[in-house]
C-alpha cells in the first residue's frame, strides 16, 4: 500500500527537538487543551453527522 510509504517512522529525537521547541516559544497555556479539544469538536461533529444523516436518509430510502 502506497500510504505506508508516506508515513514517516516514529523518531525520539525529532520529538524532543519538537517539545523543545514548543517550550522555547512559551510552552502551552493552561486552556490550550480545553481549546484544542473544542475546536476538535467543532470541526469534526458536522461532518459526522453529515455523514450520519446521509446513512439514515439512505436507509429510509431503502426501508422505507
Amino acid at each position: 500500500m502506497a500510504i505506508w510509504k508516506r508515513l514517516k517512522k516514529f523518531d525520539p529525537e525529532k520529538e524532543k527537538e519538537l517539545r523543545n521547541q514548543i517550550e522555547a516559544e512559551g510552552g502551552l497555556e493552561k486552556g490550550d487543551g480545553l481549546a484544542m479539544v473544542l475546536s476538535a469538536l467543532l470541526v469534526f461533529l458536522p461532518a459526522a453527522l453529515l455523514a450520519l444523516g446521509v446513512i439514515v436518509l439512505i436507509a429510509f430510502l431503502f426501508f422505507g
